[in-house]
């Protein structure tokens, strides 16, 4: 039987079977940012979490959170937990001269790596190209397919290029809340 050719968009998805074992790790504080510039609105981590795991077997979900002294993100962050995720917080660094930094990006690769051995599929829910030696670190040692779940105008193109599939969140407005 002939096969046809596969256009970039149809080969960039991977199959995904059921018997599959995802791991989920989500940059919360990538996508609060990608939603609220490019629509001003906020995530619905509830769908983006129901479209990750796809139908397939749940290992874990991680959602990485920055927490303020306001502690107005609380809610939030309970949320977050009642939805499935794990909550991972780490506290809002603010310099002498004012400056203000807070990323997981080491966190993440770490906890990547870690969950590599228990899982068929890692999926990274953030736009952040900084993630791309970790792509290619967990498609070529460990065996774990690798998928991108973000914002396409706020997604590195390399980081799309080089993951096993990329789902674009901006094609369907179930995922962002008012």
């Amino acid at each position: 039987m002939p096969h046809s050719y596969l256009g970039p968009s149809e080969a960039s998805h991977v199959i995904k079977h059921k018997d599959q074992r995802v791991g989920i790790l989500v940059d919360v504080s990538n996508m609060y940012h990608s939603a609220k510039n490019l629509y001003r609105k906020r995530v619905n981590f509830k769908e983006v979490l129901k479209s990750a795991v796809a139908g397939r077997r749940l290992i874990r979900a991680t959602a990485y959170v920055i927490h303020t002294e306001s502690e107005e993100e609380t809610p939030f962050f309970e949320a977050l937990s009642q939805q499935g995720f794990e909550v991972k917080m780490k506290d809002l660094q603010i310099f002498a001269g004012g400056a203000k930094k807070a990323d997981w990006d080491v966190g993440i690769a770490i906890d990547a790596i870690k969950l590599a051995g228990k899982v068929d599929v890692i999926v990274i829910v953030s736009g952040d190209g900084d993630y791309l030696p970790l792509v290619n670190y967990l498609q070529n040692t460990t065996g774990c397919l690798v998928e991108i779940i973000g914002f396409r105008q706020t997604t590195s193109s390399k980081l799309i290029e080089e993951s096993d599939d990329f789902e674009n969140l901006s094609e369907s407005k179930k995922y962002l809340l008012r």
